[in-house]
């Protein structure tokens, strides 16, 4: 997998002051995309150990609130392959610290349903995973005064909460 960019201070992706990974490669390919550079799985670097454990010591201060994935795609079956080992480290290192995912796809159909996101590696990482921002990017649904998204549409989802009720929660 690789990935276009990462930002160790961000406070625009999730409360707080998080780390955030911009992975590279996305299918849904939304007219208004914000990170059209990003559609390519090919571009932007290697997300090889060096960069995880730089992530990692990005994570450390008390100060990050968490980290926010997005991208790109992170639920690509083939991202999800290359996030999951890291996401586990995260959560074993970090257990206090939130982790939040950018995805257009719908938590409660496509990811929790049949797919082409469903792969392997999805219940853990949603497993692992405490807030899900789902849902394409909807170009007529924009609204620059939404916090945490960028359309209508999309959902702020309490992951852990869904999960155990069987129903969405949505936060907000």
């Amino acid at each position: 997998m690789n990935y276009g960019e990462i930002k160790k201070t961000d406070i625009a992706n999730g409360p707080g002051v998080r780390v955030s990974l911009f992975v590279s490669g996305c299918t849904h390919k939304c007219p208004g995309c914000f990170n059209e550079v990003a559609w390519d799985f090919g571009y932007g670097r290697a997300f090889d150990k060096g960069v995880q454990e730089e992530l990692l010591e990005a994570l450390a201060p008390k100060f990050i609130a968490g980290l926010t994935i997005l991208g790109g795609e992170p639920f690509e079956p083939e991202n999800q392959t290359a996030l999951l080992p890291f996401i586990r480290r995260v959560r074993e290192q970090f257990p206090n610290k939130n982790i939040w995912i950018y995805t257009g796809y719908v938590f409660d159909t496509e990811l929790l349903g049949e797919s082409r996101a469903r792969c392997d590696a999805t219940d853990e990482i949603l497993s692992m995973t405490d807030v899900i921002v789902d849902g394409p990017f909807v170009e007529a649904e924009k609204d620059i005064t939404l916090r945490f998204k960028g359309s209508r549409n999309q959902r702020i989802i309490d992951v852990r909460k869904s999960l155990k009720s069987g129903s969405v929660a949505v936060i907000g």
